[in-house]
Parts: structure tokens; sequence; C-alpha cells
């Protein structure tokens, strides 16, 4: 799931940043986070659950940092190349793992930070500095979706927290950049943003949501140590972006980093270790991925 959703990511942030010419960045995130919007209250009709008051408060903090974290980086994709921009907001989810790892993990922050260096040579003014940190800014708000998105798996069933989380980012980005990107639609890119929302951030955040509740934030920010070398592979397939070799190099200290960090499995169940062995709400077995896919239910 963790994996999917990495390459749906890079491929709709890819198909992004040639659209984002018609409309900007925020033209872009406004249109796949607007209709990813409209296709989750659809199909998961959140109105007809009830919601704790922390898992409405867990689900409207997500959505803004949905919605800080899409728009930050759609900004930083036009100024950096992909798999640049995509590994220094891997710092992100990389800062949950060193903070919840264990023994030496913390210590793979260096390489990280050597890796970054690399990147973004700042003996040479090699990156545009307001794509770095435009970049940052979405590492820092990749770190909260994590540790928020965990928190909403826990506390709501099945994708209702996305439900109310992806229309919160929608209306605040339509706050923020609306008025102008609302002159500039046409049926066409109407259609277009669609598909984009499809491919990011609906398949991929519920794919995420769903693999957060099998997983440690630790372990799935060593998962997420991947998505640069995706990201550079998809740059340099879709967008012609051939790397620098000090910026390869950087790369791969980044994911050395994010899997060296922690490389540990599975989630005790929310309650912790002494908490009931049930199997979790929703969660999907093999066994029932079979079935499902032979149309036994």
């Amino acid at each position: 799931m963790a994996v999917a959703s990495m390459s749906c990511v890079q491929l709709g942030v890819a198909a992004s940043v040639q659209l984002s010419a018609q409309v900007g960045a925020e033209g872009v995130v406004w249109l796949r986070l607007f209709w990813a919007a409209v296709v989750l209250l659809m199909l998961v009709r959140p109105w007809r659950m009830r919601f704790t008051r922390p898992a409405i408060r867990t689900c409207i903090a997500l959505g803004l940092a949905t919605a800080g974290m899409t728009t930050l980086y759609m900004a930083a994709v036009i100024r950096l190349p992909l798999g640049t921009a995509s590994a220094l907001e891997f710092l992100g989810p990389l800062g949950v793992a060193v903070v919840r790892g264990r023994g030496t993990a913390r210590l793979w922050a260096l390489v990280a930070a050597a890796g970054v260096l690399l990147l973004t040579e700042p003996w040479h003014g090699g990156a545009d500095p307001v794509g770095v940190v435009l970049a940052l800014g979405a590492a820092t708000g990749w770190a909260f979706y994590i540790v928020l998105t965990q928190r909403a798996g826990d506390e709501v069933s099945g994708l209702h927290a996305l439900a109310v989380s992806i229309p919160v980012a929608a209306v605040v980005v339509t706050l923020t950049a609306g008025p102008w990107v609302l002159g500039r639609l046409t049926w066409q890119l109407l259609g277009i943003g669609l598909g984009l929302a499809l491919l990011l951030p609906v398949i991929p955040f519920s794919l995420e949501l769903l693999a957060l509740r099998r997983l440690t934030t630790a372990a799935f920010g060593t998962l997420m140590s991947l998505e640069p070398a995706i990201a550079s592979l998809i740059g340099l397939a879709v967008l012609s972006q051939v790397p620098r070799p000090g910026a390869v190099a950087g790369i791969a200290l980044i994911v050395a980093a994010g899997i060296g960090a922690e490389a540990s499995g599975r989630r005790d169940a929310p309650g912790g270790p002494g908490s009931s062995p049930e199997r979790p709400p929703n969660r999907v077995t093999a066994a029932d991925l079979a079935r499902r896919t032979a149309g036994a239910g």
C-alpha cells in the first residue's frame, strides 16, 4: 500500500507540474483537492457516522496539515527537480522515524543532513533557495500529516477521516487561492483535475491511511525513504529531469538514512501491547483481498 501510494503521488505531481503552466501551483492544488473532496463525500458519506469531538478535531487538524503540505510541495516542485524536492520533503517522515526510533536511529539524521547538503549545494547556489524553503515547509507538513493520519485512523473507522480532512483542506485552499483560480478554469481543466484528484490525493492518501493502521509511524517513515528515488525516476522518465551526480549521491544518503533510522515492523493495537488481540476494524488481510478479487465478497 505504501509503495503504491508513493508511485501514485509522484506520477500525479509530474502531471501537475505540466498543468501548472496554465493555472499555477495553487490552481493545480485547488483542482485536486476540490475533486478529491467531491469524490470522497459522494463515496464515503461521512455525515452518516457519529464522530467524537476529539475525532473531529483530529480530522480538522489533518485537513489543515494536508492543505499546507500539498500547497507547499506543489510550489516547490515548480522551482526544483522532482527528485530534489521529494528528498527534501522526505525529511518530514524521516524526522518522525528518528524521533520515534530506538537506539542509534537518531544518528542517521546526520547522514540525512549530508544528503541535503549534496542536494542543495549551498556553496554553489545550485538550488533555488525559495524552492528549498518551500520543500522544507512541506516536510514539516508531512511530519504532522503522518502523526495525525495515524491518530485519525485509530479514532475513525474506514475512510471517514479522509472524507472530513480532504474537504477541510479543499475549503482552506479555496479561501486562499480560489478567487484567483476560478477565473482561469475551463471544462477541460475541470476534467483533468478530476483525473488528477484520483491519482493524487484520493488513491494514495487512502492507501496511506490503511497502511498506517498496520505499521508503526517509524516503519512507515522507513518505507517513505523510497520516495525520493521513485521521484527521481519519474522525473527522468516524465519530465526529462536528469539529476546531477551530487544530487544522486544526496538522494542515496537520504534514502539510506530513512532505512537506517527505523526498520521495525507492525504496530501494536491502538491500546498498546496489552490491548485486545482482535483484528482492528477494517483491517484487510490477504485472504480478504483474494475473496474480493474473486467476487466472493
